[in-house]
């Protein structure tokens, strides 16, 4: 795969310095552009063996660019604030917004790599921490960024000369470490890591570009031209793309879709099935219509449940926190089906200092320049705190596919990065709890008119939520695709019956605390309370 990378390709120093301001001018222009159109982010990833000249071109971009929309970000070990939370956490809050260029240096590349060279890991654990970096940039890619990698190469005995010309001149001989001529020593086991890392995440939206490092100039004019023409490119897919979905727009407002049938709401009509001649329409069954919202909880039971669930809540997130074990709580429900109460049942339960809520709405700005999970990653606490979003990334796949804030693709992709997202929390230990708050529409229509009545609620009414009661059909069809898709066995949906809101607050106290307790038993350390003599004792989940 390198044998292209060691030809000992050179430029003259002539023809280096009549075509670098042509490219500096170039490259300045179409950042201009860039920022100011904030038409996509730009991701540039540099790899490649020890003394390729990564830091060299990475600062040499800095020089030729204006420094000021350019966001550099080197990754070594993970401080303790990192290793709290999941892995990917530390490179999405990094990522740069539409508009600007990110340029990355040892990122999430790099620890699957090194692992492997050092035999810490097997070749199969390779494969799944590249699934993993594909299913990341892939997200990326489909949201519009635009990512360019480069590895950086030399031959080993063009490394050890490297090397050893920057260890004898005195300002640079810092930059040689014994680290540097450790990988050196492993040169044959990082170039097999390195052809199978490109070979399975060189992708048509996110390719490599073997740079051979050989000669300062000519590594310098490649990755310079090669950054150019792949951002020119992107601004005309990215023309390409609006034009295209204007064209089907186009098409809708005339009435029809691309294949002339009449388009209709969402999954909102009753099911059709063709029995010879007749057509037969049923009435749409989703798993919300299937709920029992009879259930209730008398005023006599609530109170003395309640107060039992919030001790033990209470008393299970404090040995969480000591072994650092954190949960994240996810709201989701009708207007008015008592999201806010549920969360303060939950919060009376928890010392202030340990939990977080998040209330969602709509984005701002600066996280709409960025993917939309960027916010969610970003408000990741620290381990043993507990974390509840009131309103959640959900809103992609309900509020956004039914207002027509995200297109179908946008909505329909958003399940797998969900599900990739929710993989990483759960498998760094987190307790993930997702409650969709359920109640009928007669419920709620009952609950509207007491809010107007009420001077201290009448604030919570709005017009948006009258307007969204008339698409409740549309709405049911979303979360009835929600939890098909997203309900996993490691991220389950737990669907709440809401009509009764002393039923609902007890059943997510119960909820929570059993998979609270669950996490706790997952590092080993059992939940321990003490019996009525004061002596410690298993408590019974009961």
């Amino acid at each position: 795969m390198f044998r292209t990378a060691e030809l000992g390709r050179a430029v003259p120093k002539e023809d280096y310095h009549e075509q670098v301001p042509l490219l500096r001018a170039e490259l300045l222009e179409i950042q201009q552009r860039l920022r100011m159109e904030a038409a996509f982010p730009v991701i540039v990833v540099f790899g490649g063996v020890d003394g390729a000249g990564k830091s060299e071109t990475i600062n040499l971009l800095h020089e030729w660019m204006d420094t000021r929309w350019l966001m550099t970000r080197a990754y070594g070990e993970p401080s303790d604030e990192m290793r709290d939370r999941p892995e990917y956490w530390r490179f999405w809050r990094d990522l740069p917004p539409a508009g600007r260029i990110g340029l990355f240096l040892s990122c999430w590349y790099s620890r699957p790599m090194l692992e492997r060279v050092y035999e810490r890991s097997s070749e199969a654990d390779l494969d799944e921490a590249l699934d993993r970096v594909f299913t990341f940039e892939k997200a990326l890619a489909d949201d519009g960024a635009l990512i360019v990698k480069f590895w950086m190469h030399l031959g080993k005995k063009a490394q050890k000369e490297r090397l050893e010309a920057l260890q004898k001149d005195p300002l640079t001989r810092w930059r040689v470490t014994e680290t540097d001529w450790n990988h050196w020593h492993l040169y044959d086991r990082f170039i097999g890591a390195a052809e199978r890392l490109i070979t399975r995440t060189s992708t048509g939206h996110a390719p490599w570009h073997i740079v051979e490092g050989f000669d300062k100039r000519y590594r310098s004019l490649t990755v310079g031209i090669t950054l150019r023409n792949a951002i020119v490119r992107h601004f005309e897919e990215m023309r390409l793309r609006r034009d295209l979905a204007a064209a089907r727009d186009g098409r809708c407002i005339l009435g029809t879709d691309e294949e002339g049938a009449e388009p209709s709401p969402a999954d909102a009509v009753p099911a059709e099935t063709r029995i010879g001649g007749t057509v037969l329409r049923m009435p749409r069954i989703t798993i919300l219509s299937r709920l029992d919202t009879t259930l209730s909880v008398s005023k006599s039971d609530y109170k003395r449940t309640l107060e039992k669930y919030q001790g033990k809540l209470n008393r299970r997130c404090r040995r969480a926190k000591e072994l650092g074990v954190s949960t994240i709580l996810v709201f989701e429900g009708w207007d008015a089906a008592g999201k806010g109460g549920a969360v303060r049942r939950v919060t009376a339960a928890l010392d202030a200092r340990d939990f977080q809520v998040i209330p969602v709405a709509s984005p701002t700005d600066e996280e709409q320049a960025h993917h939309y999970l960027w916010r969610f990653w970003r408000q990741l606490s620290r381990a043993g705190r507990v974390t509840i979003f009131d309103r959640s990334w959900y809103g992609r796949v309900l509020v956004e596919r039914v207002e027509g804030f995200a297109s179908e693709q946008e909505w329909r992709r958003a399940y797998a990065e969900i599900n990739d997202f929710e993989d990483q929390l759960v498998g760094h230990g987190i307790v993930l709890c997702k409650f969709w708050l359920h109640i009928t529409k007669d419920e709620q229509l009952k609950r509207f008119k007491a809010r107007e009545k009420i001077a201290y609620k009448r604030w919570k009414l709005t017009d948006e939520d009258w307007r969204n009661r008339e698409r409740w059909d549309q709405y049911e069809a979303a979360v009835n695709d929600m939890v098909e898709r997203t309900s996993t066995s490691i991220a389950p949906w737990t669907l709440v019956e809401a009509n009764d809101k002393r039923f609902a607050r007890i059943k997510v106290l119960k909820t929570i605390r059993d998979a609270v307790e669950a996490g706790i038993a997952r590092t080993g350390e059992p939940y321990v309370a003490a019996d009525k003599t004061g002596k410690p004792s298993l408590e019974s989940t009961a």
